[in-house]
């Protein structure tokens, strides 16, 4: 059980307020830290954007000795790339940060503070810091989506729209969960940080079309690390080309079982904790 955990008495909608006022708090913080770095906060907005136009240059290039990889073409790809770099975007700019720090915090005894505070640990820790620099190119991603949904000529329905938030949402979800079950790690090695970075290359996987994968990988990385259907199955929808609803529910399935499998062996991690004074 959490240390700080106490019964809430209080109704839903008050306790909802309190944390959404939690939050606005630390986005201020977190803005007002990014403004007194300013070089270092468009430093890696250029990185990120240079990075992702690299990924969009290689596609074309692929692209010129071949018409289309399985079913995708190339524009369907550079939708699929644009999708899954927004994804990674809006989980990097809400969490990865936060992640990455917790085996610091576990190692230099910060989290005794952080466990005495009045309010859920796991929220505290994983919604700290908001990296401004990420909803940056996210907004980018989303342009290159929306060019490329012009050169195929989709002209998707309001729900698919929804639809495909919704699912990105997940995709988030699932990304969340993996790397704060990999980051809770920290809790019996001290150091994970190679870990909850190694994890973080795997990202890379979530840009390849599905049909690229045959056989073990195909099954490994849709259901041991759910990689190819974070965005390929948001992306699907957007494109027509989802041939049942099973994708959907999959990746629906994947996510509530990513996040329930977290969420147990994160609680089961901070009973591990002894703190820095033991």
């Amino acid at each position: 059980m959490d240390p700080n955990a106490t019964r809430n008495t209080q109704p839903a909608p008050s306790v909802l307020r309190r944390y959404l006022g939690i939050y606005a708090a630390l986005a201020k913080n977190s803005v007002a830290r990014e403004m007194g770095f300013k070089s270092n906060f468009l430093l890696w907005i250029v990185v990120d954007s240079l990075w992702f136009a690299l990924q969009v240059c290689f596609i074309s290039v692929l692209y010129l000795h071949t018409d289309a990889i399985g079913s995708w073409t190339k524009w369907q790809v550079v939708l699929l790339i644009a999708a899954s770099n927004f994804i990674q975007q809006i989980f990097q700019a809400l969490f990865l940060v936060n992640l990455t720090n917790l085996s610091e915090l576990v190692r230099q005894g910060k989290l005794d503070f952080l466990l005495l505070l009045p309010a859920n640990t796991r929220f505290i820790i994983s919604c700290r810091q908001v990296d401004l620099g990420g909803f940056f190119n996210a907004t980018a991603a989303a342009c290159v989506m929306f060019y490329a949904a012009h050169q195929l000529q989709l002209h998707p329905t309001f729900w698919q729209i929804a639809g495909f938030l919704a699912l990105c949402l997940l995709g988030v979800m699932i990304h969340y969960s993996l790397m704060l079950l990999l980051a809770a790690v920290c809790f019996w090695t001290v150091k994970a940080q190679g870990i909850v970075w190694g994890y973080y290359n795997l990202f890379n996987i979530a840009r390849l079309p599905d049909a690229a994968f045959r056989g073990f990988f195909r099954a490994f990385f849709t259901f041991a690390v759910p990689m190819l259907i974070v965005a390929n199955v948001p992306v699907k929808l957007l494109a027509d080309k989802l041939s049942s609803p099973f994708e959907m529910l999959l990746l629906v399935a994947m996510a509530a079982a990513c996040f329930v499998f977290s969420s147990w062996f994160w609680k089961r991690s901070v009973r591990n904790y002894t703190s820095a004074s033991s």
